[in-house]
Formats: C-alpha cells, sequence, structure tokens
C-alpha cells in the first residue's frame, strides 16, 4: 500500500567534468528508477546507459527496484578507468622502475655511518 506522504531525494552523478545533482520530489514508495526519471537525468546525460549495475543509495549498490526512504541520495556510478587491482599493479611497477634508477634505496640509511 503506498501512502500519500512525499518523500525527497537527490539524484547525484559526478562525470569527468561537471557534476549532476537534482533533488526531486517523489510519492512515498517511489524506486530509485522513479527518482532518475524524475530528475531529468536521462535528457541531460544520454549517452550513459542506466541500469542495477551502476546505481547506489549512499555508496551502497543497489537496483533500480530499490524503494526509496525520506532524504536518500540517489548516486550514478561511472565505470571504473582501472579496477583496483590494475591500479596496484601500476604503482608497484613505477615504485620498482624508481628504485631501479637510484633514486629511492630501501637499505640505505644516511645516519647509520656506514658507506
Amino acid at each position: 500500500m503506498v501512502s500519500d506522504r512525499s518523500i525527497s531525494v537527490e539524484v547525484a552523478y559526478a562525470g569527468p567534468t561537471r557534476l549532476f545533482l537534482r533533488r526531486v520530489t517523489l510519492p512515498a514508495g517511489s524506486t530509485v528508477a522513479d527518482a532518475i526519471e524524475r530528475s531529468g537525468f536521462g535528457d541531460a546525460h544520454p549517452e550513459i546507459a542506466v541500469s542495477d549495475r551502476n546505481v547506489g543509495v549512499f555508496s551502497r549498490k543497489v537496483g533500480l527496484g530499490h524503494t526509496l526512504s525520506d532524504d536518500d541520495r540517489v548516486e550514478i556510478y561511472r565505470p571504473l578507468l582501472l579496477t583496483p587491482n590494475e591500479a596496484r599493479k601500476l604503482r608497484a611497477q613505477r615504485k620498482g622502475a624508481v628504485r631501479r634508477r637510484g633514486r629511492v634505496s630501501p637499505q640505505a640509511d644516511p645516519g647509520d655511518g656506514e658507506r
């Protein structure tokens, strides 16, 4: 049973160059999909396909059918440029390259008197 009470939620998307942030008022019992549609996100960003895989509420992934509560923040996520594992590998490779060039020596301590 849907009550005649309304809720207010934010819809947020952080693009590479600009932020989309809209507050919308919806009937209680509305879903993530309802909020995204009411916000006009599809018109502002037609290039982004919204699905169950790229939406959440307060950093917790949910589906488009998730029922919203008052003051929720619906977030639309961009795809990762690198997975966390790929980012770790790149950092390790860069760190190793710097050490091989002699800029960082993990064993050397200039204050220990050894040369």
